[in-house]
């Protein structure tokens, strides 16, 4: 190939190398410009609560368990046979108070007792006549208690003795020894007779009719049903706002009637595993029929006035005692004053009246960064460079 050749292949290229690159220029010059995105505010947007204290009264819903008011064991008070009642001795039985639970065999310790009384008749049919010479002004008395001693029936109350000679003269005919004897025996025969001490029923039962049971055997546990409190374990730094005779508020779980109550009594302990104190509410005897032992209910307790005060959402609250105020469009940080803390709000004081506090919880933020009020963007002027119109 001859050098002309060549020459004009090499021009030919670079001719065509520059008009490609002219015709681009003129394709991108024709595009037109697209306009400038103006600088955006990218200051984030924070819920704000203008501080204003007021009087608050907190409310606080507690789940708790109903118990009897009274739980106690049956005891036997003499050894012997039991035999029935007037209810039947077995777990779950009903009962009313002054109804007979039961009855140890007493029947030789019943006649026992009738013939000693028989021979106190004997003792005063004596002593009458001698009384009649020796002591006529006291005769009347001892007549009428003579006449009034029952072989069936508890001893009647012996006449006063204020005369000393007649104290003597007692003591030496056996008088007083066998009287106070024969009152100690009465109470003895009634400890075979096991009554209601109030309306309740058997929770457990050890010996049932027909058994042999010795004196302080336990015969049965029962519980008092007309008599129901709510215990209710409360966190110890929740308990100082309950007061022992407040009106309260009990809530089924499982029909979500409610009924009233009051308290009665504050545990003076902390439960080690729970760090709670045990609120015990007692049921209205109206209601108490509404209440089983051992059922789960909710129970508010209305609280106490706190005056000055004001609520804030607990997410808004970090280092315990830390929250955002916004100040000339920055948040700072302030310290409050935490008088009551509940599941998802805390009552607090310590800010300034009119203060912007942030009320909801913030993330990746730190103290002087620039903020919005929600609510209050539109009001402020953007910054930065606007674009121009076309």
């Amino acid at each position: 190939m001859s050098w002309r050749k060549i020459t004009f292949i090499v021009v030919a290229l670079i001719v065509l190398l520059g008009g490609a690159a002219a015709l681009s220029e003129l394709f991108i010059s024709m595009k037109p410009e697209q306009p400038k995105r103006p600088d955006v505010d990218m200051k984030r947007s924070v819920k704000v609560e203008t501080v204003n204290y007021t009087e608050i009264t907190s409310p606080l819903w507690v789940p708790g368990r109903a118990v009897s008011g009274s739980e106690v064991l049956l005891v036997a008070e003499a050894s012997g046979k039991i035999e029935p009642g007037a209810i039947a001795l077995r777990k779950g039985t009903s009962f009313r108070k002054g109804q007979v639970l039961a009855e140890i065999y007493k029947d030789e310790v019943e006649l026992a007792l009738k013939a000693r009384k028989a021979q106190f008749l004997t003792t005063m049919t004596s002593l009458l006549p001698d009384l009649k010479i020796d002591f006529p002004d006291q005769l009347n008395a001892y007549e009428t208690f003579f006449r009034a001693i029952d072989l069936d029936s508890d001893l009647p109350e012996m006449p006063v003795v204020q005369n000393e000679k007649l104290k003597i003269f007692l003591a030496s005919r056996g008088v007083l020894t066998e009287y106070y004897g024969i009152k100690q025996d009465e109470k003895r025969l009634k400890r075979h007779t096991l009554y209601a001490p109030f309306d309740g029923t058997f929770t457990q039962v050890n010996y049932e009719t027909g058994s042999y049971v010795n004196t302080g055997g336990q015969i049965a546990r029962m519980i008092r049903t007309d008599h129901v409190e709510i215990e209710v374990p409360v966190p110890n730094e929740d308990s100082e706002w309950i007061k022992i005779g407040d009106q309260v508020k009990i809530q089924s779980n499982k029909d979500q009637s409610e009924i009233e109550g009051k308290v009665v009594r504050k545990s003076d302990f902390i439960e080690d595993e729970t760090q709670s104190r045990s609120i015990f509410v007692m049921v209205n005897k109206a209601d108490a029929d509404k209440v089983l032992p051992g059922e789960y209910f909710e129970v508010q307790f209305p609280g106490q006035k706190i005056p000055e005060a004001m609520e804030i959402p607990r997410g808004a609250v970090f280092n315990s005692t830390t929250v955002y105020v916004v100040i000339d469009g920055e948040l700072k940080k302030r310290e409050i004053n935490v008088i009551k803390r509940n599941e998802t709000t805390l009552i607090f004081n310590g800010l300034p009246e009119g203060a912007k506090v942030v009320a909801e919880p913030l993330i990746n933020v730190k103290e002087n960064t620039p903020v919005n009020i929600l609510g209050e963007e539109e009001n402020k002027p953007q910054r930065g460079n606007q674009a121009k119109p076309q």
